[in-house]
């Protein structure tokens, strides 16, 4: 879905994917700070699954706090821009929301069963995964490094620091785990297709 609106002597501005995604993410953030009680409403839980099943997707849009979210959308921003300049907007969609549903599966496995899952960082892996492998010379700056370091390191150190320590914690590190795999075999996929194809 993108919004276009015209302004004198431009060809307009274009919101584009990333920026829908983004927007929607405020707004239930919004609503979530205003009524906490939806993200149980929404979140995803292996337990309540049977009778929520639109906690599937929905738990993708819903963060726990103001950090929670900035620190997903900031990555979606700049990992999410290149990668859907790289494969298209659709390309970038789909392994988005494929990204965050093995995300979610894998939390349905391995995840804590009387336990609610939220937030975007399946599917941010999913992109930041895929984007690795199609360009994996890229150097990003990650704070509070002071030198470009390499993507995959990023990512991988990002899974660890996020995931591994976060073993009986509060962390979702199975969505983390499923969104990631998902974008690596992703970025394969696309890496062995020829670049007219999308």
């Amino acid at each position: 879905m993108s919004y276009r609106v015209s302004y004198r002597g431009s060809d307009g501005f274009s919101l584009g994917p990333i920026g829908v995604l983004i927007l929607i993410n405020l707004l239930l953030l919004i609503v979530t700070l205003i009524v906490p009680d939806l993200r149980y409403t929404l979140g995803l839980s292996p337990y309540l699954l049977g009778s929520r099943p639109w906690t599937m997707i929905t738990n993708m849009f819903i963060h726990a706090g103001i950090w929670h979210f900035f620190t997903n959308m900031i990555t979606l921003y700049f990992f999410g821009s290149y990668l859907s300049r790289l494969i298209g907007n659709r390309n970038f969609l789909v392994i988005y929301f494929l990204a965050g549903l093995l995300g979610n599966a894998v939390y349905l496995l391995l995840g804590p069963t009387y336990s609610i899952a939220i937030g975007a960082s399946g599917a941010v892996f999913g992109v930041a995964g895929a984007l690795t492998v199609l360009r994996p010379k890229l150097t990003v700056f990650i704070i509070p490094i002071p030198v470009p370091i390499p993507l995959w390191l990023a990512v991988l150190g990002g899974f660890g620091l996020l995931s591994i320590p976060a073993l009986g914690n509060n962390i979702a590190w199975q969505a983390h785990l499923g969104g990631l795999v998902l974008g690596l075999v992703a970025g394969f996929i696309f890496r062995k297709r020829p670049r007219w194809f999308y």
